[in-house]
């Protein structure tokens, strides 16, 4: 084991090693540098721009009004749909229970005029039978007029739920109107959208390919991972794509950087393009 001041000093040597590897690293460019001619720098900006916009016409695509007015129609035809087919149903019911009501006091009726046929005949003499026969007669006028009143009662019932049933296809069909009226303004706004993004698409398509390769791929690469911006304009010397400021020194390098130095904001890294109105 050596001398303590001998390992003290081999201590000093590897700090000192790992400081300037450590320097050397802050040196290292944050990418490889790459240059493009004004021109295409700005040629990208167009680019940026139509990509902008389809992503604009994405954007109000997803989100027409339309969207939302036909989700709560077609909640509105659904809730409907199920009222009308529950009130058709009690209606059919009724029906079939004022049927069954009428026919009782159909069988009643027939009953009774059967015996009164009998006791106006002067077949039965006994006095008995004739009391009974009679007993019947009043019984039965007492069971038809009950039976009558519920036939009555059925009947308003039956009404009532044909007035809803009246109802609820009415508005049911005004809703399915409005639903199919919202379906055509929805399909033509579609339409419109869909035309403004295939002219951009043919457009970009044809700018995008007069920028260079290498260009194209790291703006493509940013637009990507910042939101859809990949290049911004350098205006009155603040980024267009963060918005915010060039400090001094960010500004003094982007002033001293060649014309064809392709330029990254130091605050969100897009691709900063230098314009006239830069501001330098």
């Amino acid at each position: 084991m050596g001398p303590p001041h001998i390992r003290v000093a081999h201590g000093h040597r590897s700090l000192d090693g790992a400081r300037r590897l450590h320097r050397i690293h802050e040196l290292k460019p944050r990418s490889p540098p790459l240059n493009a001619e004004p021109a295409d720098q700005i040629r990208l900006l167009e680019v940026q721009a139509l990509d902008s916009r389809i992503g604009q016409l994405d954007h109000k695509r997803r989100n027409l009004p339309e969207h939302a007015e036909l989700e709560r129609l077609n909640a509105d035809v659904t809730q409907l749909r199920d009222l009308l087919v529950a009130a058709q149903t009690e209606e059919s019911d009724t029906a079939r229970e004022q049927t069954k009501a009428e026919q009782d006091v159909d069988l009643v009726r027939q009953r009774a005029v059967r015996d009164q046929q009998r006791l106006d005949s002067g077949a039965v003499t006994s006095p008995k039978d004739l009391e009974n026969l009679q007993h019947e007669i009043v019984s039965l006028a007492k069971r038809q007029s009950d039976l009558e009143d519920v036939v009555l009662e059925v009947m308003e019932r039956r009404e009532s739920m044909q007035e809803r049933v009246g109802e609820l296809s009415g508005r049911l069909g005004s809703v399915e109107a409005k639903a199919a009226d919202a379906e055509i303004r929805k399909a033509k706004a579609v339409q419109e959208l869909d035309a403004g993004s295939f002219t951009a698409a043919k457009e970009r398509e044809i700018v995008a390919g007069a920028v260079p390769a290498d260009l194209l791929k790291l703006y493509d690469k940013l637009r990507a991972q910042s939101g859809g911006i990949g290049a911004a304009r350098l205006y009155q010397k603040r980024c267009e794509g963060c918005r915010l400021e060039l400090n001094i020194t960010e500004l003094n390098e982007v002033r001293t950087a060649p014309a064809n130095s392709v330029v990254r904001c130091e605050n969100c890294r897009r691709i900063l393009v230098r314009t006239p109105e830069s501001g330098l």
